[in-house]
């Protein structure tokens, strides 16, 4: 019995580290965002309600092609290829942050100390949050309003 129990905290712990280990893979140093949009825009992203980092290879975009069609894309960030791609007919015409404006909601962030981002999102309502980790490894999570310069609220972890 007691070496079953010393068996299960081994594999959670294992488990553990595992997880910690993959989130560690999926966040970027904040002036590769650069690149990133570079790589979107080619692709033919306009607008853009969330980028993701996905691992140190490659990011998940979701956002506009035009005012008619929606992308979710997968995009290697060596080649800037798609490896996975579903777009979507929506009316009602894109909504999102431009490359300015997810530039100036990365601005802020690092200035309330992000060193490397995991995610930035955008809802209708034009409330960005940018989400990842300062210089010391902390979390951090910085929010403002589409296209204001400063932030709103930071929360660090």
């Amino acid at each position: 019995m007691k070496r079953k129990m010393i068996l299960a905290g081994t594999l959670a712990s294992l488990m553990a580290a595992a997880s910690l280990a993959q989130a560690e893979e999926s966040r970027l140093p904040a002036e590769r965002l650069d690149d990133i949009l570079a790589k979107a825009s080619a692709f033919g992203f306009t607008h853009f309600g969330e980028i993701e980092v996905k691992d140190d290879d490659s990011v998940e975009i979701e956002g506009w092609l035009d005012d008619e069609w929606q992308a979710e894309v997968r995009l290697s960030l060596e080649t800037g290829e798609s490896l996975e791609e579903e777009r979507k007919r929506r009316e009602g015409g894109a909504w999102g942050m431009n490359e300015d404006e997810v530039r100036l909601a990365m601005e802020a962030a690092v200035a309330e100390g992000l060193a490397e981002f995991e995610e930035i999102q955008v809802d209708r309502d034009g409330r960005v949050e940018v989400e990842g980790r300062d210089g010391e490894g902390r979390e951090l999570e910085v929010r403002s309003r589409q296209g204001e310069e400063g932030t709103s609220e930071v929360e660090r972890d």
